[in-house]
């Protein structure tokens, strides 16, 4: 995420009111300096999809032809004269398209999404072209396109070409800057930038993930849509250009060129793009040739600077600060112990599974398995390799629907709720392998699980700081306490020990306050050393929470559960106390081959 600070609107904004002064000078025409201001604006809201969301985007071009072409229409068809309301109308209609493509392109991910996403371009190219060119005039465009002009204290401004056009395109980008900064530095943004990282584990801490992409594809088709329109408006003209697969080609470039994930970016990559073009066209008369040297620019761009211009300055500043953040306040810990949710009152168990089955063809992984544990019990599940422990762990935390059976959590059924659901709930796990968001910080991490906790499953708060969410602080700087990672806080993942990172796993669980948390080998690889102190933060973290543990260590096992299910061969095997398990016969001889426990 962009670092808040309180001049970063105002530099941006003192960049922009000099330009006129300082571009000249540097050999930059009005005209280019128009288009890279469009272009940088187009490419804010795809930096919020692509750099922040992690969505790859080839089908821009259909939102910045749709807005565009509304605008266009509104003002030279329909006899509007309000530019600026035309140019609201043409970004909510890219906006609504871009909601409804969403709803579609969104169902897959990856290579799938982004071949779904240039599919709908070609066929808002062909429409515009075809069945639509009735409104859109088809290969002629809509020309004809007027400037705004503004009446400010008795005074008429008519905004004409060149410098003076360039006024009314820099606070047009100022605004969407100013708006996409709020956005990236929210809570919403904060959540967008842990789905890019670790979707799965967005999802599992309790954020509905589906929701945030499609809000975060409705964003970027608007910016979209106010680019074109502000196209229309500087050309006099809305060319069919707009809807051109390769005009989603050169957002995407120029956005890699100038740096994804720092909303600067694409404006830089576009200065860079179109100022290059220029160059090579008219500098040195290439002619068509120049497509030939900027595509070799751009891939010694990508391969020395991986992370575009921007990206690789932010990276240079990384390196010479490395100031962690300050240490928790003392006592907050003891304080942020999460209060009894609702469901706590119920007197039954506090998780149920009655004839829990899961086949995968004809593989049966866990048979007619019942398990019920009480309300603040620490419950042991143990078994050989291959007993179906995780699969069973996957069901009880609605990761994986059961063939067949039923789960009930504090007397609800919730076969089948979904992992992001129950979590909401109150019910959560910890990973076997670590989950956690690589390029975030300790403190991050914890803070996209407390976020959840906070706010919900969804919400829109795109315009209010991640600081200002109440209570939020406190919890987070108690769960780090609690985990014996305060100092450690604004440490980035990559850098932690690997008893860090399974202490910060385990954090991400309790950062939601959940009260039946379970924890799947939480002592897996490490240390004696490390074992000791996770060992010692179980029995911390147990006070008021019930929690299920799976794990090998046998010795960590008796010394830690109240009762223990072993399983074997996806059934429960035997079911008791520590000593009474240690006893059983069948217990060591499908465990331990008979060797003595």
């Amino acid at each position: 995420m962009i670092k808040r600070f309180p001049w970063v609107e105002a530099l941006s904004a003192l960049g922009l009111v000099a330009a006129p002064w300082v571009l000249p000078a540097l050999g930059f025409a009005p005209g280019t300096v128009n288009h890279v201001l469009i272009w940088g604006l187009f490419g804010l809201g795809f930096d919020i999809l692509f750099g922040y969301a992690g969505l790859l985007s080839f089908g821009q071009a259909a939102f910045f032809g749709t807005g565009g072409f509304v605008a266009a229409y509104l003002l030279t068809v329909a006899g509007m004269t309000n530019v600026l309301l035309a140019l609201a109308v043409g970004t909510a209609a890219a906006a609504a398209v871009g909601a409804i493509v969403g709803l579609v392109a969104l169902r897959r991910t990856g290579i799938y999404f982004a071949m779904i996403t240039v599919a709908i371009a070609e066929m808002f190219f062909f429409l515009e072209n075809n069945p639509l060119a009735r409104w859109t005039g088809g290969e002629n465009g809509l020309p004809g396109v007027p400037a705004p002009s503004f009446d400010l204290f008795g005074l008429r401004w008519q905004v004409g070409v060149g410098w003076s056009m360039y006024g009314f395109l820099a606070a047009c980008y100022f605004v969407g800057l100013v708006v996409a900064l709020r956005i990236v530095n929210s809570p919403f943004g904060a959540v967008l930038v842990a789905i890019r990282d670790n979707p799965k584990r967005t999802l599992a801490v309790g954020h509905d993930v589906w929701r945030y992409k499609l809000a975060a594809f409705a964003i970027a088709a608007g910016y979209a849509g106010f680019a074109g329109g502000l196209l229309g408006v500087l050309q006099g003209f809305m060319p069919p250009e707009a809807f051109i697969f390769d005009t989603s080609g050169q957002l995407v470039v120029q956005t890699v060129i100038g740096g994804a994930g720092t909303l600067f970016g694409p404006l830089v990559g576009a200065a860079v793009w179109l100022s290059l073009r220029d160059f090579l066209q008219s500098g040195l008369n290439l002619g068509a040739a120049w497509k030939l040297v900027l595509g070799l620019v751009f891939v010694l761009l990508v391969t020395f600077l991986r992370r575009g211009i921007l990206g690789g300055v932010k990276d240079l500043i990384a390196s010479v600060d490395k100031r962690a953040a300050a240490p928790a306040p003392a006592g907050v810990a003891a304080a942020m112990m999460p209060a009894l949710r609702p469901d706590e009152a119920f007197a039954g168990p506090a998780i149920e599974a009655r004839g829990l089955t899961k086949r995968f063809g004809g593989l049966v992984a866990n048979r007619d398995v019942n398990f019920s544990v009480a309300k603040g019990e620490l419950r042991g599940v143990i078994g050989p390799n291959g007993a179906g422990k995780s699969t069973f762990f996957k069901m009880l935390t609605c990761e994986m629907e059961p063939s067949a059976g039923s789960i009930l959590f504090h007397g609800r059924d919730i076969t089948g709720h979904g992992v992001s659901r129950v979590c909401q709930m109150g019910l959560t796990k910890s990973y076997q392998i670590n989950q956690l968001f690589a390029r975030l910080t300790a403190r991050e991490n914890v803070e996209i699980a407390a976020l959840a906790h906070a706010r919900g499953p969804f919400k829109l708060d795109m315009l209010k700081a991640v600081r200002k969410v109440p209570g939020l602080e406190a919890q987070v700087a108690g769960t780090l306490a609690l985990v014996g990672l305060t100092h450690r806080a604004g440490t980035p993942v990559s850098e932690l020990a690997y008893g860090e990172k399974r202490r910060l796993e385990i954090a991400l669980a309790l950062a939601s306050s959940p009260s039946l948390l379970l924890l799947d080998e939480p002592l897996a690889g490490m240390s004696p050393q490390e074992r000791k102190e996770t060992v010692t933060l179980l029995k911390a973290i147990r006070e008021g929470r019930t929690l299920v543990v799976i794990d090998h260590d046998m010795d960590a096992m008796f010394d830690l559960a109240d009762r223990i299910t072993v399983l074997a061969e996806g059934r429960v095997l035997a079911e008791g106390t520590p000593q009474q398990i240690r006893d059983d016969r069948s217990v060591r001889d499908a465990y331990l081959g008979g060797e003595h426990m």
